[in-house]
């Protein structure tokens, strides 16, 4: 069943094809959503050589943009100047989605959320789907389930990258995980960065929201306190034995279980099918996985997805004992020199790659931190292998991008697990 498309829309697809921005994921799926409302599209992609100038502003009257354009993008600016209608790809995809939308943001863990509730649904019979910035986009998955309906829940990930320039989503629950430092180099400020993942709060149905506790104190720190029912207190928590066994167990993870218990029971669903479902999921690779024992009883984890310091310090926090530390990459703005400080007491050696090897090892000396300036990953797990000592431990949680040396967190992780593995016949991959 063909989706109706909004008055503001029809004249905007009529005649015109749509201007696609970003060849990746985002775009594909704008193209295969444009294609099933009857309208053409044109993708425009630097990296595949295809520039948007002025003259092709004239030629389009609607443009649809992937998350990694900021709004200040030459192109958007000269397609604003040419009277065209720029929208993102969530916003685009959201005009035609009929189900519910649980949405999830947060500096770390709203994959793992995302995920995790998605599975949680699934377990108590009900129709839902991963979406957004976790690998489905929003535009892919109205396509693939016909604009979904009622019974069709979308569990959708969203990126600060993403919420920035929301106009027309609309979520009936948002669940913000925690807050920390991240992606200055596109939002420039912390309070920046915090506004634009606000912005999804106020796209929230009815006011359904659920914060972590550091969200919610940089909230009144800007002036924008939250109601005492959407404050979940996230932050050393006790334990909780009937989660022993499963990914919750401990932090950071317990952080998820929390804000994944208090939205359930705002949804007034069943809390014992939520704690079934945590014994049956299962984390997704490169989140502080343990991936091998070497002798002479060395540890080997791959927290591949720690692309920020915040997620380095949670892992780093789950360790008894210093450990041989391998980090490194893109840098992403935030202050290294405050981050290095405070990881001093919890490693006891940095291996350093990638391109902010060298202000990390700046800061390294200045705080006492030892250190090995590496020039890729595998001279890193190769001098790891001969630091880590009798029953120590070799974190890989890089607190940086990947894109300098690698084409995602996921093929770095990969990448160090498939190195580790060939140190050498005695490695038992676990």
């Amino acid at each position: 069943m063909k989706p109706t498309v909004p008055v503001f829309l029809q004249p905007l697809l009529a005649d015109h094809p749509v201007a696609v921005f970003g060849g990746g994921v985002s775009g594909r799926g704008v193209v295969a959503l444009a294609g099933w409302l009857g309208a053409k599209s044109k993708v425009f992609d630097q990296a595949a050589g295809d520039a948007f100038h002025a003259a092709d502003a004239q030629a389009h009257r609607l443009v649809v943009f992937s998350p990694g354009f900021a709004p200040t993008h030459p192109w958007l600016t000269a397609a604003r100047s040419a009277g065209c209608v720029c929208i993102g790809e969530l916003d685009f995809a959201s005009l035609f989605w009929r189900g519910p939308v649980v949405a999830v943001t947060g500096t770390n863990g709203k994959t793992t959320l995302v995920e995790f509730l998605t599975h949680a649904l699934k377990s108590i019979g009900v129709d839902a789907t991963a979406t957004g910035n976790i690998g489905r986009s929003f535009c892919q998955l109205v396509v693939d389930r016909s604009g979904g309906g009622p019974d069709s829940t979308a569990v959708c990930e969203v990126s600060s990258f993403q919420a920035e320039t929301l106009r027309h989503f609309r979520a009936d629950s948002v669940i913000w995980t925690n807050f920390a430092e991240d992606h200055l180099e596109r939002h420039g400020s912390m309070d920046t960065y915090f506004l634009a993942k606000w912005r999804l709060f106020e796209r929230a149905i009815g006011g359904h929201v659920y914060a972590g506790s550091s969200v919610w104190r940089h909230a009144e720190r800007v002036g924008q306190p939250l109601p005492a029912e959407a404050m979940v207190d996230t932050e050393e928590q006790s334990g909780d034995l009937l989660l022993q066994g499963t990914a919750f167990a401990a932090y950071p993870q317990r952080e998820n279980f929390l804000l994944a218990d208090a939205w359930w029971r705002g949804q007034n669903l069943r809390e014992g099918a939520l704690y079934a479902a945590a014994h049956t999921f299962r984390l997704a690779d490169h989140r502080l996985q343990k991936v091998a024992i070497t002798p002479p009883g060395v540890t080997w984890w791959n927290d591949s997805k720690a692309t920020n310091f915040h997620a380095v310090e949670a892992a780093l926090g789950s360790f008894a004992e210093p450990v041989v530390l391998i980090a490194g990459g893109k840098s992403k703005g935030g202050d290294v020199g405050a981050f290095v400080k405070r990881i001093v007491p919890r490693v006891r050696h940095a291996l350093l790659i990638g391109e902010t090897r060298n202000v990390l090892a700046l800061f390294c000396a200045q705080h006492g931190v030892a250190y090995t300036l590496c020039d890729d990953l595998a001279a890193a797990v190769t001098a790891a292998a001969g630091l880590a000592g009798p029953a120590g431990h070799v974190l890989l949680s890089p607190g940086f991008a990947s894109f300098d040396q690698f084409s995602g967190y996921a093929d770095r992780g990969e990448r160090f697990v498939k190195l580790v593995n060939d140190l050498g016949v005695d490695s038992v991959l676990v």
